[in-house]
């Protein structure tokens, strides 16, 4: 497993290229909720969202071995990040993406240059896929979350909320294959043990859920929910015993409940978040963890939602309150 020492150094490896992103707050939202509520900006972060402190993380670290092209399977943020860092190191970069990618996360990954290739619509499809082709041009292929350096990577979100907001209850986390929340965990559980962390998965996209369930890794069929960011068949063989060790509770939203959270944050916030970052907010919306009166931090993982898709993904005011 990682340790805090690890997500220490990755801080230092990596704070020349990131952001240490703010913290919002919502009186409106905070008094709806219940709950003191913070939000950990990684939508406003380089590329859109949190994934690029892993993919910086390691992708220099395989530069520095001497990697010449790196390769990654992705719905679209943590090729965009592979992308800009392989941009940023001079190294060339391919990127496997679902067949019905997010435009606007296709379009940037082509602006940092990384050479798109489609394939099925999950990350056990693309996954082999990338590694196949760093195996046929002699490259390395970057995990989306099932590594040590994308782990720890991950885990200086955590380090910056410890530092950003003083006296925090709970923290609340989107869940995909598991590399955000992991290293979320180890930040700040290796550091208080007793501020609680939450996880929060689609109800269609509950292969952790299960998993916790079986007391095992449980993989589910290939899915659709509008949280495509978390559309994982099964957490990683590295971040599951890390959600076992230290994770307080998960829960589970439906889309329904997706689309109102990012409608609340849009109308009251004006902040432009995916489906996938909305699954905290929704969780505290609809009294899903045991959270009341508390100073709670919700991760807004990212903001990379095709602008075309928004009205859909919208739902009148007057079906929110």
């Amino acid at each position: 497993m990682i340790t805090i020492q690890d997500i220490r150094n990755a801080q230092e490896n990596i704070q020349d290229t990131i952001n240490a992103t703010p913290i919002l707050q919502s009186g409106q939202l905070s008094q709806l909720c219940r709950n003191q509520v913070f939000f950990k900006c990684e939508h406003l972060q380089k590329t859109g969202s949190f994934k690029i402190r892993g993919a910086t993380n390691k992708v220099k670290q395989v530069v520095m071995e001497g990697a010449k092209l790196v390769t990654a399977a992705s719905s679209g943020n943590h090729g965009q990040a592979v992308s800009f860092i392989a941009q940023q190191l001079g190294v060339p970069a391919t990127i496997v993406v679902p067949t019905d990618v997010n435009p606007c996360k296709m379009n940037a990954i082509d602006a940092y240059d990384g050479n798109i290739v489609k394939c099925g619509t999950t990350s056990a499809e693309r996954i082999p896929r990338a590694i196949e082709i760093a195996a046929e041009q002699n490259g390395l292929f970057i995990p989306p979350y099932d590594d040590p350096y994308i782990m720890a990577g991950q885990g200086t979100t955590g380090l910056e909320i410890l530092e950003q907001v003083q006296d925090v209850d709970a923290v609340i986390v989107p869940i995909g294959g598991g590399g955000l929340i992991s290293g979320i965990l180890t930040a700040i559980k290796e550091t208080n043990p007793n501020i609680k962390v939450y996880g929060v998965e689609p109800e269609t996209a509950n292969d952790t859920f299960l998993s916790f369930q079986n007391g095992r890794i449980t993989s589910i069929t290939p899915t659709s929910t509008i949280a495509d960011g978390l559309r994982a068949t099964q957490p990683g063989d590295m971040t599951f015993p890390v959600m076992q060790k230290y994770l307080d509770d998960l829960v589970l939203v439906t889309d329904e409940e997706i689309r109102r959270a990012f409608s609340v944050v849009m109308e009251r916030m004006k902040q432009i978040i995916e489906p996938s970052s909305a699954v905290t907010v929704a969780a505290l919306m609809n009294k899903k963890l045991p959270l009341e009166g508390k100073k709670v931090v919700t991760v807004i993982s990212g903001g990379n939602v095709d602008l075309a898709r928004i009205s859909e993904l919208m739902i009148g005011t007057e079906r929110i309150y």
